[in-house]
């Protein structure tokens, strides 16, 4: 993907959402504030255009969390993953209900996908569960995922955001049921509401798999932004399972067998794949 003339207004909103949910647990004054919007737009002048727009913002973001000294997106990182826990146990009876549980659990980690804060300043979970599973998904490349799957023995699972985590969960847990080897795959440090090490300890995926971090701050995967054992993982991955449009728009195009699932969220990205915003993927690369 490039960057889209549709993305600069994106890069603004982005940034007032982060200082807005920074609001909402420090304190930072409106001089500092507009300090940081002209850094902002400055950043937004130097964008490669021809670069994904996760380019930009991972510069956006880092920016923010220098000048504000702090993660705006902590507080509600926990607060998603306690949410969704407290879902865990009736999201799991009805991956189990079906006569396909590996099908709704794929399914409901395409719609833990819309918990993402980069994007949506609130979010339906709900919908997004019954849309999920009641209703046809744009993009179904399932039949060709269930024959990946069974010619791969160890698969390579990037996540994405934090309390979606749980959600994804479901979809490793059925994995291993298939006799599959799992490796989750967190950011190596905070970035908007993308996953770490320590949303993995608190859903206690890392109880359930091997949960390993990419070296990276990055939005989505930028595979040369990331640290030179991540690439080693990567390369090597018989099969990859990547979460969330930010590893859409970085890592399309990849010749490693990859299945993307997630909703495409944005206009722009939506455009690219001739489909209207909401529409839910899973992808083959």
């Amino acid at each position: 993907m490039q960057t889209h003339k549709d993305c600069f207004p994106c890069f603004l909103k982005q940034t007032i959402m982060s200082l807005d949910r920074y609001a909402d647990s420090g304190t930072v004054s409106q001089e500092t504030q507009t300090d940081i919007m002209k850094d902002v737009l400055l950043l937004m002048a130097k964008a490669d255009i021809n670069r994904p727009p996760s380019y930009t913002t991972t510069y956006i973001h880092r920016l923010i969390r220098e000048r504000l000294g702090a993660d705006p997106y902590r507080l509600i990182k926990l607060r998603y993953n306690d949410l969704a826990m407290e879902l865990y146990p009736a999201l799991k009876k009805k991956v189990k209900a079906g006569r396909d549980p590996l099908r709704a659990a794929s399914r409901l980690a395409i719609a833990g996908n819309i918990i993402d804060f980069g994007i949506f300043s609130s979010i339906d979970i709900s919908g997004s569960i019954e849309r999920a599973l009641e209703e046809e998904i744009a993009v179904d490349d399932y039949g060709t995922f269930r024959h990946s799957l069974s010619e791969a023995r160890e698969i390579l699972y990037l996540l994405d955001n934090s309390g979606e985590i749980v959600f994804d969960r479901l979809l490793i847990e059925e994995l291993e049921c298939l006799g599959k080897k799992v490796k989750a795959v967190v950011k190596g440090s905070p970035v908007l509401n993308d996953a770490t090490r320590d949303d993995a300890i608190q859903t206690d995926l890392t109880s359930i798999c091997d949960v390993i971090d990419n070296g990276s701050d990055a939005v989505g995967t930028i595979l040369e932004w990331t640290s030179p054992e991540f690439q080693d993982e990567f390369h090597a991955a018989e099969l990859v399972i990547s979460k969330g449009q930010g590893n859409f728009e970085t890592l399309a195009g990849t010749e490693k067998e990859t299945y993307f699932l997630f909703q495409s969220k944005c206009d722009v990205v939506s455009g690219e794949l001739g489909l209207s915003p909401g529409s839910m993927l899973l992808k083959k690369s």
